[in-house]
């Protein structure tokens, strides 16, 4: 697998101060995605046992509140493959940490066994790690910079332990905060 690009204190993609890892390959192609170049699965450097070294090391630090992955599209099968194993080293080293993931498939793709598209073998090992999901696809026409961590209407900030529970996608309390600025329920 191959990465775009990672934000050490980063801000804008999850609560609190992240770590935030861009990995490249993405087949959804959003009309004007704010990242084409993560498209192509061969952009950006290798993703090696040092940068996950160097990414595990930067979420040690008391300030930093977790971890998030974006892309391109974790949630690839071949990022997949690479990601797991990545996430279970991060849920041992660093446990105290959270674990946000944005995804173009909605939940209900993820978690479909039928969904070759998405649906390996690695998926809901990987999901069972995540703390935050923000799920679908960018679509130009919903866009709303006002939301909080997700880019159009459509998109939903999901908590993956009590989704995972009840067999359906609920919304994270970061979900209810629908405009930056607005009061925390």
């Amino acid at each position: 697998m191959k990465y775009g690009n990672i934000k050490y204190n980063d801000i804008a993609n999850g609560a609190g101060v992240r770590t935030t890892l861009f990995v490249s390959g993405c087949t959804h192609h959003c009309r004007e995605c704010f990242q084409p170049e993560t498209w192509d699965f061969d952009f950006g450097e290798e993703f090696t046992e040092e940068v996950e070294d160097e990414i595990i090391e930067s979420l040690k630090d008391d300030f930093v509140e977790g971890l998030t992955l974006l892309g391109g599209e974790p949630f690839e099968p071949s990022n997949q493959k690479v990601l797991r194993p990545f996430l279970q080293r991060v849920r041992k080293e660093v446990p105290e940490k959270d674990i946000w993931s944005f995804s173009g498939y909605t939940w209900e793709e993820l978690i479909d066994p039928e969904n070759r598209r998405c649906h390996t073998a690695d998926t809901l090992p990987i999901l069972n790690m995540l703390d935050v999901l923000v799920d679908g696809e960018f679509h130009i026409e919903e866009k709303n910079l006002g939301l909080r961590f997700r880019g159009s209407a459509n998109q939903r900030v999901l908590d993956v332990k009590r989704s995972l529970e009840s067999g359906e996608a609920v919304l994270s309390k970061y979900n209810d905060r629908e405009k930056i600025g607005a009061p925390l329920s």
